[in-house]
């Protein structure tokens, strides 16, 4: 552990490494196979599901907070089943920090995978087809190798926005240090209490240090695999 961070500033930065990685995990299937359906099928319904898709993005952080804590709330139509059922709360808790994450990184996944879908031959695929591959082997030996580039960049800039969700993490999983509060909450708690203002520099600049080496990362990921695959 740093000698220059507490105890506490420390888990706010494994927990917020922990929720971004989680929350990728999570959302990374549902954003490819979303991804390939806007980008593939035309279909009844199709425009709702891209503005879905993308809601996040231009919705309050706190309003999908506030859906979610509807949602999977302990009384909550989703919530109030897992909880009966199953055992599984997640509302206040660390998952549900990265299901809130996950919701609202999830349109920078799809966006990535979307052009990188869009910038594939269809002509390969056609002729895949005409040898006759089936569907689920084009998209295996085809489709999937040509947009690694655009799916791993698009989880690292997932991960690296999850490092800084704020809005939608304190409404749906709360402020609870060591259970929910990742760094820019821990940042958060540390401007409101006096003599918090170096802590909150410290883990300020870790937040922005860690957000540049995640974009870093994306373009570098994305630039390796390009030439690897043989484009320019």
């Amino acid at each position: 552990m740093p000698d220059w961070l507490s105890a506490e500033e420390w888990e706010a930065v494994r927990l917020s490494l922990a929720v971004a990685w989680r929350s990728v995990v999570l959302s990374l299937p549902l954003a490819v196979v979303t991804a390939w359906l806007l980008s593939r099928r035309r279909f009844l319904g199709r425009p709702l599901l891209d503005a879905l898709a993308h809601l996040p993005l231009v919705v309050p952080p706190v309003a999908v907070g506030w859906g979610l804590l509807m949602l999977f709330g302990l009384r909550g139509p989703i919530g109030a089943p897992l909880q009966e059922w199953f055992g599984i709360r997640l509302v206040f808790t660390t998952e549900g920090a990265a299901l809130a994450t996950a919701v609202m990184t999830f349109p920078l996944i799809v966006r990535a995978v979307r052009l990188s879908l869009e910038g594939v031959d269809p002509g390969l695929e056609a002729a895949a087809r005409s040898l006759g591959a089936g569907g689920f082997d084009r998209f295996l030996t085809i489709t999937l190798p040509l947009i690694a580039p655009g799916i791993l960049s698009g989880a690292i800039l997932a991960f690296a926005a999850g490092l800084g969700g704020f809005g939608a993490v304190i409404t749906f999983a709360a402020n609870i240090p060591g259970e929910t509060q990742t760094l820019p909450l821990a940042i958060y708690a540390a401007t409101q209490t006096p003599g918090g203002e170096a802590a909150a520099a410290r883990m300020a600049g870790i937040s922005f240090g860690l957000a540049v080496a995640g974009l870093l990362l994306a373009e570098a990921v994305a630039r390796h695999l390009h030439r690897l695959l043989g484009r320019t």
